[in-house]
């Protein structure tokens, strides 16, 4: 398992909202103005990439054209770094209708995560290979998705793979029962992703940071963000992506 970018620092990504609204925080941005000034301020503390989940007026997560061009827009004029977004059910549970959406727009992301557990995963990642989108596997730890992986035709030709922790609620064991699971979830991956594939590690909820710190030390990319922690290392309220990212990298984590 590789990090991207030979002889770079590994990369961090801010997850900039996920399905959060603003009754989970009032710092989670939902309009594509307001995406794009956090991706700025988290750009500016360090982050590398950017993942975000364009939402409709009232708030519904959607991957119609009309409703992710706006973010795309947003987000590349306020920062340089690439835009992903994700093709999960929560975006379009149709999965007939997802293929119709990849093949109608118009503004691209640079990356698209596909979750290789969910119906259709391997449909629409050759839709979006064939417009010419990068492709990253998200394979969730407690799903089929790295097996289903493992015999795809297509394993070869994603750009990297996300490694995704389960949230643990452990109280106190936190902390270790985490990393475990993340540690697990890599050995399991390690047999059946072609060689030199690099992997973004992430956990959420309670995981967020023990895994976070793991991908670290281990030299992966990683991701810190609203959409998969509502809070700091020492348990406060973030007030903002940037302020996650600054956590992340100031090795207060």
């Amino acid at each position: 398992m590789t990090a991207p970018g030979t002889g770079a620092p590994p990369v961090l990504q801010v997850c900039l909202n996920g399905t959060r609204g603003p009754g989970d925080s009032a710092a989670v941005p939902i309009s594509p103005e307001s995406l794009g000034e956090s991706a700025a301020r988290a750009v500016a503390a360090g982050a590398r990439e950017v993942r975000a989940h364009p939402r409709t007026p009232c708030g519904g997560t959607s991957l119609s054209p009309r409703v992710l061009a706006p973010v795309l827009d947003s987000v590349r004029a306020a920062v340089g770094a690439p835009v992903r977004v994700t093709t999960d059910t929560a975006a379009e549970p149709d999965r007939g209708r997802l293929l119709e959406r990849i093949r109608s727009w118009d503004v691209l992301p640079d990356l698209v995560s596909v979750d290789w557990h969910e119906p259709g995963a391997e449909e629409a990642a050759a839709a979006l290979m064939e417009r010419g989108i990068g492709v990253e596997a998200a394979l969730w730890a407690r799903t089929d998705g790295p097996a289903l992986f493992a015999r795809s035709p297509l394993a070869p030709r994603v750009l990297r793979v996300v490694a995704r922790a389960p949230a643990l609620n452990r109280g106190p064991e936190t902390g270790p029962s985490a990393e475990a699971a993340a540690r697990s979830l890599l050995a399991g991956l390690e047999p059946g992703l072609p060689p030199g594939t690099p992997v973004l590690l992430h956990g959420e909820g309670d995981g967020a940071w023990p895994v976070l710190r793991l991908a670290r030390r281990l030299g992966l990319a990683a991701r810190i963000g609203l959409e998969d922690t509502l809070l700091l290392p020492d348990g406060t309220p973030a007030r903002s992506n940037a302020e996650l990212v600054t956590a992340a990298l100031a090795g207060t984590s």
